[in-house]
């Protein structure tokens, strides 16, 4: 399907226009050529197909989806994607005046991209490109049939674009730490002993889907091993677990980590989580718009440097929200290899931070918190705060038996068991139930709210 552009085409366009075209006139650039899923979810509003969504290989090649973005020239925009895309514009255009869903690979939906890029007078303008995300075969038929353009790397440009989250994004990020953290607490307390790693990979796996969250993977420890890798490894009665996992609501990321027990944790396990909550509690503490993103950092080191678990313990901060490390980087190398470029940049209303403390203690194992907090004025909004302390294992079978509530159960279950499902203890507010249909096109990267 080719759909050209029409009068007054243009209309709901799912970003802050003015604010990317500022963007691109600081970089340099003329038109954009985004290829990444991430970039081009965010340019079409929060779409992204559902075809290509696990895998991108098909035959010879692979998936390529391009959004062509001209600076000041919505008009100029298009889309380039898979001929069966054809029938997600007819039941939900897409907001670009021309859509090219006729391709099955990387070379010919660069080849409508060059084509485009004639036709609308850009064939020798600066283009922004995505190096990581443009195959070594479409970039090289880009390079010879436009001898004249000039081939930018756009990737920092599109970094700082998603930067500042919009409601939107933040209700969807808010969503998926939610759903996260509730199969979190949910596989904890459905564990036992001698349920090994693999089975409570596999139950968080069910417990995200369950909720409407697409799970991604699961990183768990158990007793003094530091190895997070899935294996025939069983609970024991006594030992600490850690249990970090990532999936995604609607494209966008929780990743959150949260530490459970089998049985009472004793008083040096109570005082190890204390030293890591006191790491991550002096991060909080900085956390607001104005305060530049290596004060945050510095302050959170130092009070790590003072503690006695610091030989073994690290801090660390990045940026998150449809992949797990973006802007704002806050460190350099440490340990993904990027720039810490936003250390002395002031931390913005609607950034979204991971922060985590880890501590790899030699004889009592992994001892992790990580959490989500949402940049406001005056500090910070959590996403996804319970179950920050010990979260006792085994005690869903509780639900049956009457007996009382566990404080790491998630709410509806703590509810179950005081055999009242539907209100809440005072003072907890109830969650809304989280759709899982596909939300309208142009929810995914409108204007920044504030």
């Amino acid at each position: 399907m080719n759909i050209a552009p029409g009068k007054n085409a243009v209309s709901n366009i799912p970003f802050d226009e003015a604010r990317v075209d500022r963007l691109m006139e600081e970089a340099g650039i003329d038109v954009l050529l985004a290829t990444s899923k991430h970039n081009t979810q965010y340019l079409l509003g929060g779409y992204k197909f559902i075809f290509f969504a696990a895998m991108d290989a098909i035959g010879h090649s692979r998936y390529l989806p391009i959004v062509v973005y001209e600076k000041g020239g919505p008009d100029h925009a298009a889309y380039i994607g898979n001929r069966m895309e054809g029938g997600e514009h007819q039941n939900n255009p897409f907001w670009t005046p021309t859509l090219h869903a006729a391709c099955w690979g990387t070379l010919d939906a660069a080849n409508l991209a060059v084509e485009h890029l004639q036709k609308i007078g850009k064939a020798g303008a600066r283009i922004g490109i995505e190096p990581g995300f443009l195959p070594s075969d479409a970039y090289t038929l880009i390079r010879k049939a436009l001898p004249d353009a000039k081939l930018l790397d756009a990737t920092d440009m599109l970094e700082r674009m998603r930067a500042i989250k919009t409601d939107a994004e933040l209700e969807k990020l808010r969503i998926a730490s939610e759903l996260i953290t509730d199969s979190m607490l949910a596989t904890i307390a459905w564990a036992r002993e001698g349920t090994t790693k693999v089975e409570m990979i596999e139950q968080l796996r069910r417990e995200e889907t369950n909720r409407g969250a697409h799970f991604e993977y699961c990183l768990l420890t158990l007793g003094s091993s530091h190895n997070r890798a899935a294996s025939p490894q069983a609970w024991k009665k006594g030992e600490a677990m850690s249990i970090d996992s990532g999936g995604n609501y609607h494209g966008y990321i929780g990743d959150l980590c949260r530490m459970g027990i089998l049985g009472e944790p004793d008083a040096e396990l109570d005082d190890l989580l204390a030293e890591v909550e006191t790491v991550q509690q002096a991060a909080f503490s900085k956390v607001r718009a104005g305060t530049l993103g290596g004060d945050m950092i510095s302050h959170a080191e130092g009070v790590l440097k003072q503690s006695k678990v610091a030989p073994y313990t690290d801090f660390f901060a990045h940026g998150m929200g449809l992949i797990t490390h973006e802007a704002p980087f806050l460190m350099t190398n440490h340990p993904v290899a990027y720039e810490g470029t936003y250390a002395a940049k002031p931390l913005e209303k609607n950034m979204v931070l991971s922060v985590e403390t880890t501590m790899l203690h030699p004889t009592r194992g992994f001892i992790k918190l990580e959490d989500t907090l949402a940049v406001t004025e005056s500090g910070y909004v959590m996403f996804g705060d319970r179950g920050r302390g010990w979260n006792r294992g085994g005690t869903a079978e509780l639900v049956s038996k009457g007996a009382a509530p566990s404080p790491g159960l998630p709410s509806e279950l703590r509810r179950a068991i005081r055999g009242n499902p539907t209100s809440p203890p005072r003072g907890e507010e109830v969650p809304a139930p989280a759709p899982v249909s596909s939300p309208p096109r142009g929810e995914g990267g409108r204007k920044a709210a504030g």
